[in-house]
């Protein structure tokens, strides 16, 4: 079967399934904010019509120096990209026929990005007896060997997060290398005091990846930006396609940064539900990855090679999980599935009960 690259298709994977069209689907397989996108969002979207006449500001001025001053850096440290895939493929190429380390199960573009640079990849699996922990000594040890090291904190799609003490050992190694390490944090404002921007300034061998689509849910706008040493960031620049983010995107930026009460009602919705929901589904012995994001890994431990047995069993009860077939090191032996509404996470126990009784 020619699975799905990525999550949040329910459309196609209904057609894949042979499902009626008007069955109705709770997607857990895209890792988008619930509550989102913020209820102000609509009007000010509509009140911008007039801004689609003309072209945006090439430099994304407004925009810039509100993401410097919320993340409290320069603002030649910070550029603007059309979403996270965009932040990714700049760079990538950055190291251009240069040669990477990446860390394994995740996002799936940080190789495909690679290739298309031709930049020489070596993968380090994080494996699930270790809870996805990331493998210190033998990382540091690849280094030298390495021009950049690519991971995601939090990682997709296990949820799992690399210390920032290794982070910054990671860093201190790379400045007697020469090598950088690019750090997606897609998923960061999901989790409190977890962001590494305040590295910045004393690491020049960092490079911050980040979205915004996910924590608003707008992942139609494409909206995200890097952070990094200021001549990083204007050789990345160089690389950027002119007007490479569209008017409606740069409109919102600093509004967005604004909302710091959509921000905190996410988080405390995330530590309620995350809590509730992994310890119900813990509980009837599925394994769950220990995830501090939006989303996690999870597996049957009683019946581990069933995992595609339990993503149609769900389907058809309604739930759409996110396959794993395409995520090195897991090869389609677990699920990842999305933290939701408290009245959706309680359906996906309700079904995950039902398989158990049924298998």
């Amino acid at each position: 079967m020619k699975w799905p690259e990525h999550g949040g298709q329910p459309a196609t994977m209904k057609q894949l399934f042979q499902l009626e069209k008007e069955k109705t689907i709770l997607d857990f397989s895209a890792n988008l904010n619930p509550l989102g996108p913020p209820a102000w969002l609509k009007e000010e979207l509509y009140n911008r019509y007039e801004s689609l006449t003309h072209y945006p500001d090439p430099s994304y001025s407004r925009s810039i120096a509100s993401l410097a001053e919320h993340e409290q850096v320069e603002e030649g440290e910070v550029l603007l990209t059309n979403g996270g895939a965009e932040a990714i493929f700049l760079a990538a190429k950055y190291f251009e026929g240069k040669k990477a380390l990446i860390l394994q199960p995740t996002f799936v573009e940080y190789e495909r990005a690679c290739k298309h640079y031709h930049i020489e990849t070596e993968d380090i699996g994080l494996l699930p007896q270790d809870g996805f922990a990331l493998p210190f000594d033998l990382v540091m040890e690849k280094l030298p060997e390495k021009d950049v090291l690519f991971l995601c904190r939090p990682n997709n799609p296990t949820g799992t997060v690399v210390p920032e003490k290794q982070i910054r050992a990671l860093l201190k190694e790379g400045l007697k290398t020469n090598t950088y390490v690019v750090v997606d944090e897609a998923f960061v404002n999901f989790v409190s005091d977890l962001s590494l921007s305040v590295l910045v300034a004393s690491y020049p061998n960092l490079l911050l990846l980040r979205s915004l689509t996910k924590m608003y849910t707008i992942p139609g706008i494409r909206l995200g930006y890097m952070l990094g040493n200021s001549r990083l960031i204007k050789r990345l620049k160089a690389e950027q396609i002119p007007w490479s983010i569209n008017a409606w995107a740069d409109a919102i930026v600093p509004k967005l940064l604004e909302d710091n009460r959509f921000v905190d009602r996410t988080k405390l919705w995330l530590q309620e539900q995350s809590q509730k929901v992994r310890s119900s589904i813990a509980s009837m012995g599925f394994y769950v990855s220990p995830s501090q994001a939006n989303f996690y890994l999870l597996q049957d431990s009683q019946h581990p090679q069933q995992t595609d047995e339990l993503f149609r069993y769900l389907f058809h009860h309604g739930v759409l999980a996110r396959h794993t077939h395409n995520f090195k090191g897991l090869d389609g032996n677990f699920l990842r599935l999305a933290i939701r509404s408290e009245e959706e996470n309680r359906y996906l126990v309700s079904a995950l009960q039902k398989w158990r009784i049924d298998t």
